[in-house]
């Protein structure tokens, strides 16, 4: 919302009519309601059809609130002090009905007489069968008190707080009351073009907002509500396409104009495999974006194993073939360390430079890579948030590449750019897969690349869910493939607050594993949260150099250790992990040429979702399926992945419900883009103010 400055809606909300001081406080600390704009937009969660009499006979469990009239035929007082309750039966010509309070027993059995009629409103239960109204609204139809009942009725969302204090729902709808008679035409003035609301057969922006309040019809209810929902991610869409168009346009860039000796050479030569049609596509993506003169910020999301660090190294030696620099950032230690194996060992057999940065290099080596670093020798970088510090100077960098990019804040990755006189060239890559709603509304500022396809060779990981009872029989299993020459995770969750418990809880799984493989004839390994970085590193190398079978973890080893030779996972306690974290994990299996299996362990008693959670993770191997069920489940609030908290968050609008509004929204953005990218016509001039009102009071995000 964007008032003028004199319009009504900044009005401070203590000078509503029935608020006042005492009350503007709770309003603003409950529901950070300052001003009449604010109470504006707090909208209802549902509306009730208080016209509406049913028949006691025809209630039923798929109702919610149903209003009854009907005789009241009996009441009594029921047990004691903290027991008690208010028990009484109305009938009408169709059957009884149940109506039950425990609190405010006075006041409602002063209200109560046996052969009056009422008028009775509630949410509808059913015990042993029969309905039942716990603590209704109850309005005597013989003593006058009825008020009539036209249109719908709002019920808002409050808090304990506030209905202690007298503002329930039904105080808040008539604050609302009080306020949209004071509201005009000109407060909410219309800056969608209007070809647009033609086209789409939306109501004006007063009239969806005096709609979703207080519709006369179910119909003029849901048609504010589209035009509202619309607004929100049309604006998201608007906001994002506009960075992006402005980036393409205006950004200085390094550029990158030849193809040299480096990369071809690697490629002709050294390459290990084949590339996939989605590595070549990418690659090609990228060649176009860095020849431009024009930053490249680019978003590349594959699934585990698809092949994103040979993409990386790739556009790294395209860096060093125009004379340039480039880093790669990764979130972890062992990550960089791992991204830092993997290069080396490819690039064993070229002439190139390259470094590893991290919180733990000593002291001599960092000054001689910070050397390096400025004076141009050293070509490639690998490094943690290490490599963000004032300290580290490069002589001329062209690209930064940043890895799990979600572990990463923007303010980090910002920082990136100011290591170069003009920014550098931006790769964001995740093995998170992201949903296409998600990406459009999140990402949409950011050209966008997927790897769908895996390396050839790679099988698809057999994925099972057993009860604890099984146990037996999936330690023998696990016996026999590390019979074969193969290795095995047992993977456990952080499940307490507690750091402390959450070692117990590892420390008894570790025990119960070495009861089941025994030394000498089986040896372990063991990673966790609290140790020290040097034993880590040391665990895992010991695993990954096959001189342990067994790799006994917690989550830490969800990215970056790459054991081709594993071909058995055991995730213990699986109904504790979100879908994204438990694909991530059996990432790290089926990584070889052998067949591997994921075993996904559980107690009996499981919630309906973590139930849906491991029966998607045995049905597929295919991450933006995965991730695409994981927002249904969850919604966007909790998916890891997101590019910062607030992003996502509408006051309305869901990707998740909403993907077909979304969809418009996004085809009519797209539209408006390709027609008039400036918003300079006379059309659009009232939507480009106000996106240019809202600049920097939503923190949306951007890399670079």
């Amino acid at each position: 919302m964007s008032p003028e400055p004199s319009s009504i809606l900044l009005s401070p909300i203590e000078y509503l009519k029935g608020v006042g001081p005492l009350r503007a406080d709770l309003l603003k600390k409950e529901l950070n309601l300052f001003s009449f704009g604010d109470l504006l937009e707090h909208f209802p969660i549902r509306h009730l059809d208080r016209t509406k009499v049913f028949p006691i006979a025809q209630l039923n469990p798929s109702l919610d609130f149903v209003q009854v009239k009907g005789r009241l035929v009996h009441f009594e007082l029921i047990g004691e002090r903290r027991s008690k309750r208010l028990q009484a039966q109305l009938k009408d010509a169709t059957g009884t009905i149940e109506l039950t309070w425990f609190q405010g027993i006075q006041w409602v059995q002063k209200r109560l007489l046996v052969g009056d009629d009422y008028l009775v409103f509630g949410k509808l239960s059913f015990f042993m069968g029969k309905p039942q109204l716990v603590h209704p609204e109850i309005e005597s139809l013989d003593q006058g008190h009825v008020a009539p009942k036209t249109g719908l009725e709002p019920v808002y969302p409050s808090t304990e707080k506030l209905k202690a204090k007298g503002l329930n729902g039904r105080a808040l709808a008539k604050l609302t009351a009080v306020l949209i008679p004071q509201i005009h035409e000109r407060d909410l003035p219309e800056f969608l073009p209007q070809s647009l609301v033609t086209a789409l057969r939306l109501p004006s922006r007063f009239k969806a907002y005096r709609n979703i309040h207080f519709p006369a019809t179910i119909q003029d209810y849901e048609s504010a509500l589209y035009r509202l929902k619309f607004e929100e991610l049309f604006l998201a869409q608007m906001r994002m396409a506009m960075i992006k168009s402005n980036r393409h346009r205006f950004s200085k860039g390094v550029v990158f104009d030849q193809v040299g000796d480096l990369f071809n050479t690697f490629y002709k030569e050294h390459l290990p495999f084949e590339l996939t049609g989605a590595q070549k596509r990418v690659i090609k993506e990228i060649r176009t974006d860095t020849a431009k003169g024009h930053q490249m910020n680019r978003l590349l999301q594959g699934d585990v194993g698809s092949g994103k660090t040979m993409v990386a190294l790739l556009t790294m030696l395209l860096a060093a073939d125009n004379g340039y620099q480039s880093c790669l950032m990764a979130p972890t230690e062992i990550l960089a360390q791992q991204h830092f194996n993997s290069l080396s060992r490819m690039l064993e057999k070229m002439e190139v430079s390259i470094g590893l940065l991290t919180g733990s290099t000593k002291k001599a080596e960092r000054e001689k890579l910070l050397s390096e670093l400025a004076n141009g020798t050293m070509q490639m970088i690998v490094g943690t948030h290490a490599l963000i510090e004032e300290v580290v100077q490069f002589k001329n960098l062209g690209l930064a590449i940043v890895d799990e990019q979600h572990r990463f804040g923007v303010a980090q990755r910002a920082e990136l750019k100011l290591k170069s006189a003009i920014p550098p060239h931006i790769l964001v890559m995740t093995a998170t897969p992201i949903p296409r709603t998600m990406a459009m509304t999140a990402y949409g500022d950011l050209d966008y690349s997927v790897m769908d396809e895996l390396p050839p060779g790679r099988k698809p990981i057999t994925t099972v869910h057993r009860y604890e009872t099984a146990r037996p029989s999936v330690m023998d299993f696990v016996r026999k493939e590390i019979a074969q020459g193969r290795q095995a995770y047992f993977i456990y969750p952080l499940i307490e607050e507690s750091v402390k418990m959450d070692f117990e809880h590892l420390m008894k799984g570790y025990e119960e594993v070495k009861a089941f493989f025994p030394e000498p004839q089986y040896y372990i390994s063991m990673v966790h949260g609290k140790q020290k970085a040097e034993m880590k590193e040391t665990n895992m190398l010991r695993f990954k150099n096959h001189d342990t079978q067994i790799m006994v973890a917690t989550t830490v080893i969800e990215v970056g250790v790459d054991v081709p030779n594993a071909s058995v996972m055991v995730i213990e306690s699986a109904e504790r992990f979100g879908l994204s974290q438990l694909h991530q994990l059996r990432g790290r299996v089926g990584r070889g040429s052998a067949q591997s299996f994921c075993i996904l362990l559980t107690g009996r008693n499981l919630t309906r979702d973590a139930l849906e959670r491991l029966k998607i993770m045995c049905a597929t191997n295919d991450g933006f399926l995965i991730a695409e069920k994981d927002l249904e489940i969850r919604g966007p609030g909790d998916i890891e992945g997101t590019r910062q908290s607030g992003v996502l968050q509408f006051r309305l609008a869901s990707i998740v419900q909403d993907k077909a509004i979304l969809d418009v929204a996004a085809q009519q953005c797209q539209k408006l883009m390709e027609q008039d990218p400036e918003l300079s016509s006379a059309e659009n001039l009232q939507l480009k103010s106000y996106l240019l009102s809202r600049k920097g009071k939503t923190e949306w995000s951007r890399i670079a």
